[in-house]
């Protein structure tokens, strides 16, 4: 099966010459597994430009990843993310085959919370509810009354009608929640490994070295990084401002693929490229994909008691949704 001629017109200028031949015969093979599979693979924003232009059939944020697990009529999903995005593709499609394709796809953010920890929580704000956000272990969400992303935190917080919040695990963005409503923010000190190396001073040398510059930045940032942004938003937001505005040139705070995924979209913008790589994104390649996919591995598993609380969070999440642009479906 052939590279479909409109993937590989987006992919001529973000792949080199050298690798393209051998990226549009993976590409090719994985697009006829699923087409055998009756697979789809979900892909993340922060996936290289070849996973998310060449073989995510849908692609998008942590909400719309989850909210299109739950709606596909695929036998299995093949899930270009986290392993905790993974987790959340099961819980709201038990009855799914969900793969990771390697099971070094982990989170900084995930790991900095436990089951345990949110018990030790309520036990110390009795009767406060918890929010936390949905990259987060399945364990973690089955002790929390609603889940969350950086697209739709605000909302969710305020839907309680609570004065007090616990918002887990990432503190940065609870205290941009914090910053945009009355209602009190408990906070956890989590961090994601991307987002908490962006400082202030680098943003403020970009600026001044690079003219009309606009910084969009991600909630996940340190309040000073944020506080020298023109925008501030989640995955999804970001990219629909510079869709809404087109700037002539723009610096995506954020993970380093998302800024190669966006211009290809839009190719009459400058993407100034701070690039913070994340690790863990980084481990799914077009190569552990396909192996993925001819092996059926590596398939995910939430314990069913954990997943019927789970879900709870979730689906409630789901149902407050966000006020960001829709999921991008990939032809």
């Amino acid at each position: 099966m052939p590279i479909d001629p409109a993937i590989a017109a987006k992919l001529r200028g973000v792949v080199p010459d050298i690798e393209f031949e051998m990226v549009g015969e993976l590409i090719a093979d994985i697009n006829r597994l699923k087409a055998e599979r009756n697979a789809i693979v979900l892909g993340h924003n922060y996936m290289t430009p070849d996973i998310f232009h060449g073989v995510s059939d849908l692609a998008g944020d942590s909400l719309q990843l989850a909210r299109m697990a739950g709606e596909t009529d695929a036998d299995v999903i093949v899930m270009a993310g986290v392993h905790v995005m993974a987790e959340t593709a099961k819980i709201v499609s038990p009855d799914k085959t969900v793969l990771i394709p390697t099971l070094g796809a982990g989170c900084s953010l995930a790991e900095s919370i436990t089951g345990a920890d949110v018990r030790r929580l309520r036990e110390e704000y009795p009767g406060v509810p918890v929010v936390t956000y949905v990259n987060t272990s399945a364990e973690v969400k089955a002790e929390s009354d609603v889940c969350c992303t950086s697209s739709n935190a605000v909302g969710v917080v305020e839907s309680l009608g609570a004065d007090r919040v616990i918002f887990l695990p990432d503190k940065y963005l609870g205290q941009y929640v914090a910053s945009q409503t009355d209602v009190e923010i408990i906070l956890w000190h989590g961090t994601c490994i991307v987002h908490e190396r962006f400082s202030a001073e680098e943003l403020r040398e970009y600026r001044s070295n690079t003219p009309d510059l606009d910084i969009i930045a991600h909630p996940e940032c340190p309040p000073e990084v944020l506080a020298e942004a023109d925008f501030v938003g989640s995955t999804s937001g970001m990219i629909a401002w510079v869709g809404e505005h087109h700037p002539r040139r723009v610096m995506m705070v954020t993970e380093c693929s998302m800024s190669d995924n966006v211009a290809v979209e839009y190719p009459d913008v400058e993407f100034i490229r701070p690039c913070n790589l994340c690790p863990y994104m980084k481990t799914i390649t077009l190569e552990n994909i396909r192996a993925s996919l001819e092996m059926m591995r590596y398939p995910v598993e939430v314990d069913p008691a954990v997943a019927v609380k789970a879900r709870r969070a979730v689906d409630r999440m789901l149902a407050i949704g966000a006020a960001d642009e829709p999921a991008t479906a990939r032809a």
